[in-house]
């Protein structure tokens, strides 16, 4: 027996793993039937986000709890899922739910580490955990999750389970789901990722906040490097692919300063979202509802883009203002410190927040938001040159510390530049259906959501003028009828104030002209007389047919000059119906809402000119009017315009008393664009600044490139209208030099008839 000692310690040894394998079968026999129901992954409903896309299907807003895309598992990428595996679960199509030999492998690697460096969760146990159970790391939880995964397995197919992963897992930036993510990260669908961009992605799940290439791009590509190295070892990608996506830079949408979308739309994506909670309350944020908008995403990234160059060249005309704070460098000189004192300040897209670090005669040293140490010198320091002297003072001086904008020129060179002050507005659309193809609402969205293009009510200044004068066509004036561009003096009663003794802008008065010229010219004197003729009360009930309130436009003289109040999406409708020949249209945004399983539930059938819209506007008088107002752009305040090349186009400049407000709305037979620019706390734009030099550019630009390839249309004549040849006192003249438009029953005296004296203005009129 006493050679026999070891026998009983042996046999405790063995019964010892048994004892423990029964505890945990019969615990398991216990816990099994009181597992969760897989309601939850076989009927898979996420909180899905209010999403909103431009007319081509690309997005432009999105609005929930969650940011999620799901993507059925045909739709992933090969190297997608097999980047997925290899960080992960490379054995995940060959284990039943619980991989052992993986447990055997990271529970040797974390013995031998010293440490806990390798953890053994297969996709499918990630899947149990992510639906059904807590984080805290217990026994119990762990014990749970290995038999949820075998249930999972009992249940599902592998890419059942893989699709559930593939769309449900957290990646950061609000970002559930790997189409998500590539949305997120690269602005771009999950079968466009290239091979780095996957094995970015891919490595996210272990810690989204730590790898996020956004917040820790050095951490992140530690990460990505790990995984591209797995796939090689696996075979999944060869040396060459392998060494291609290791080279790539690491290049988000945010590293490379660019806007959570791909289209900046911020002011549009609001406008939806607002109208969809009135419509549906806080369902919209979880239930996956889909607009599609009027906007397309070429028309709305040219006006953004369009509408910032046109405030930046004003901003720039009014030269350097100051740094806009200064750091303490002594308390914040490390990255990490510097970061921080950069974290409350917005980008606004390319002017970057940066730190001035050191001031040589040779240039500027800047910590730019984001980590990088960059250059400033030459070129790039001409805008704020007089900010650099030793004599200003210090919260003027640009100085180490300074607090300052920086963007990339045209030549990729680093220079200073400025957040604006002044804001401006832009929108544009279809004058026949009304349908909204661009809507940029001010110069940033995340600086401000008050939208310029639908909630500011200003002046419009002279852009107002047309409607006035088409009045006077209806009252029996024409082209060529003769108002008196001289001085007068008006009485408090028609003015709204006090005595009135309006001005041309340029300070000059003309005498007697042409209708035509009073418009070309903007001469203030001619459309006042005008008013004074046709009728205050009359003039204010017209207007209202192109959509402006009647209360908003008061019976007073000063409406002759836009003293009134309108929006520039009003100024778009009215515009739109000169454009399309004389029917009312309401401009819209929104196509059609789907719910979250694409069933349409609303959808727009525009009414269109010709074709149901309300004729609010003679024919004749909508071509008259676009006839004159093409000489606007051809001979008057809007002959910038004529860079374009074109014949068929037409507007209106407008320019506030005291430069407040300035403006261009003008139109081609298929789209009409309306522009403005001021301060939200209205003064001044400047002495010299005007419509046609403030607000005209952006319209250019924007009417540049869209219509870049359109052939040129001539507007046709409508029936009942003839012209006629005239001369300077507006009379038919077969010798005259001049040829109008006229109704048939308006035409103008012969001269032969009517004997005319010369006109001659007078120092001073009184009206009463």
């Amino acid at each position: 027996m006493a050679s026999r000692w070891w026998f009983y310690p042996a046999l405790g040894a063995l019964a010892l793993p048994l004892l423990l394998l029964l505890l945990l079968v019969f615990a398991a026999m216990l816990t099994y039937p009181t597992l969760p129901s897989l309601e939850a992954l076989t009927d898979y409903r996420p909180k899905m986000p209010l999403r909103v896309y431009s007319t081509e299907g690309v997005l432009i807003g999105e609005f929930g709890e969650e940011r999620r895309e799901l993507v059925k598992i045909e739709r992933v990428p090969p190297l997608m899922i097999k980047a997925i595996l290899a960080a992960e679960d490379d054995r995940f199509y060959e284990h039943g739910g619980v991989d052992y030999i993986g447990v055997l492998r990271a529970t040797y690697s974390n013995f031998t580490s010293g440490g806990v460096k390798q953890g053994a969760s297969t996709i499918t146990m990630q899947v149990a955990r992510n639906f059904f159970l807590s984080k805290e790391k217990t026994m119990t939880r762990k014990f749970n999750e290995m038999l949820l995964a075998f249930k999972i397995e009992h249940n599902l197919t592998k890419d059942e389970i893989l699709q559930l992963y593939v769309n449900h897992i957290y990646l950061g930036q609000r970002a559930y789901g790997f189409g998500a993510a590539a949305q997120a990260y690269y602005s771009k669908p999950i079968e466009k990722l290239s091979l780095s961009e996957m094995a970015m992605l891919a490595g996210l799940p272990k810690a989204p906040g730590a790898y996020n290439p956004v917040v820790n791009p050095k951490r992140a590509k530690l990460r990505q490097e790990y995984i591209l190295k797995r796939m090689r070892d696996l075979g999944y990608v060869s040396k060459e692919e392998f060494d291609t996506a290791l080279n790539d830079p690491i290049q988000t949408k945010q590293t490379a300063y660019h806007q959570e979308f791909s289209v900046n739309a911020g002011f549009v994506a609001e406008m939806v979202r607002q109208e969809m909670y009135d419509r549906f309350q806080d369902d919209i944020y979880t239930q996956g509802y889909s607009v599609h908008t009027t906007i397309r995403a070429q028309d709305q990234s040219v006006a953004y883009a369009s509408l910032r160059k046109g405030v930046m060249e004003y901003d720039q005309r009014h030269g350097y203002r100051g740094p806009e704070g200064y750091v303490d460098l002594i308390k914040n000189n490390t990255e990490e410190l510097l970061e921080d004192a950069l974290q409350d300040v917005l980008s606004s897209d390319d002017l970057i927040p940066a730190i001035v670090q050191s001031i040589t005669p040779k240039g500027i040293s800047a910590f730019v938001k984001g980590g990088e140490i960059i250059e400033i010198h030459g070129e790039g320091l001409r805008f704020a040159q007089q900010m650099l002297g030793e004599k200003l003072a210090l919260n003027r001086r640009v100085r180490k510390g300074s607090l300052i904008r920086v963007r990339k020129n045209s030549k990729d060179n680093w220079e200073i530049t400025q957040l604006p002050q002044a804001e401006a507005a832009f929108v544009s659309a279809d004058p026949r259906t009304g349908a909204i193809f661009a809507l940029v609402g001010g110069f940033d969205f995340n600086r401000t959501q008050f939208n310029h293009v639908t909630q500011a009510w200003r002046q419009p200044g002279s852009s107002f003028k047309p409607f006035i004068y088409s009045a006077a066509l209806e009252k029996g004036f024409t082209p060529a009828s003769i108002v008196n561009d001289a001085p007068l003096v008006v009485d408090p009663i028609d003015s709204g104030g006090e005595p009135w003794d309006p001005k041309n802008f340029d300070g000059e008065f003309e005498g007697p002209m042409r209708m035509r010229q009073g418009l070309t010219k903007s001469k203030n004197l001619v459309s006042i007389r005008i008013l004074q003729s046709i009728g205050l009360e009359y003039a204010q009930d017209y207007v209202t047919k192109f959509g402006f309130e009647k209360e908003k436009v008061g019976p007073y003289l000063t409406m002759a000059l836009g003293a009134v109040s309108v929006t520039p999406m009003q100024m778009l409708g009215g515009y739109s119906v000169f454009a399309n020949g004389g029917y009312r249209v309401s401009p819209y945004l929104i196509q059609r809402i789907e719910d979250g399983q694409g069933n349409i539930l609303s959808q727009t059938t525009p009414v269109e000119a010709g074709k149901g819209a309300e004729q609010v506007l003679d024919v004749r008088n909508a071509f008259t009017m676009v006839n004159m107002m093409q000489d606007v752009v051809k001979h008057g305040t809007a002959i910038r315009a004529m860079s374009l090349g074109r014949q068929d186009l037409a507007g209106k400049t407008g320019t506030t008393s005291d430069a407040m407000d300035a403006w261009f709305c003008g139109f081609h037979p298929t789209l009409v664009a309306v522009t403005w620019i001021g301060y939200d706390n209205p003064r001044s734009l400047g002495e010299k600044e005007t419509g046609g030099g403030a607000a005209l550019p952006i319209w250019i630009d924007y009417m540049g490139a869209m219509l870049k390839d359109v052939p040129g249309i001539e507007y046709s004549i409508p029936e009942h209208i003839i012209t006629a040849r005239i001369n300077e006192n507006g009379l038919r003249d077969s010798d005259g030099t001049r040829v109008d438009y006229f109704y048939e029953e308006n035409l103008p005296p012969e001269q032969s008839s009517v004997p005319i004296e010369p006109l001659k203005p007078t120092e001073s009129e009184q009206l009463f």
